[in-house]
């Protein structure tokens, strides 16, 4: 008998090894999503954690991600911003591009999303690559 690809014997002539075997394929199944979400952890989109507390870490954790990823979008649009108008050779519009995107790295700096060396370097780049503009 094979199972998802690997070969179980079942030992005796009886059916109770089969049944077990069933059983365990059944309990295999994915949960609902809305039944997966109250559970806990994720194990390939099902969540398995079974503690109290794991599971709002889990929960906790998917906020604080989607957070983390929609502050790490804004930078990176307001970086290209820099860099477009650079291309542009607009010093002027530049500058303005280069002050909103220093506020946005700092904030994302200080509310963790990217260390502040990170920020720093970043910045410094943009203002130099700003400042060598005719």
């Amino acid at each position: 008998m094979t199972v998802s690809g690997l070969s179980v014997s079942v030992v005796g002539s009886s059916n109770q090894g089969k049944e077990k075997l069933q059983n365990h394929q059944l309990r295999r199944v994915p949960l609902k999503p809305d039944k997966a979400r109250k559970e806990g952890a994720t194990y390939g989109g099902v969540i398995v954690a079974n503690i109290k507390s794991a599971k709002k870490r889990v929960l906790v954790t998917r906020t604080k991600t989607a957070r983390n990823k929609a502050i790490r979008s804004g930078v990176k649009t307001e970086i290209k911003k820099v860099y477009a108008a650079i291309e542009s050779g607009d010093k002027s519009a530049a500058e303005e591009a280069l002050k909103s995107a220093t506020k946005k790295m700092a904030m994302a700096g200080s509310k963790g999303v990217y260390h502040d060396n990170t920020v720093s370097r970043k910045v410094s780049r943009m203002a130099q690559a700003v400042s060598k503009m005719d």
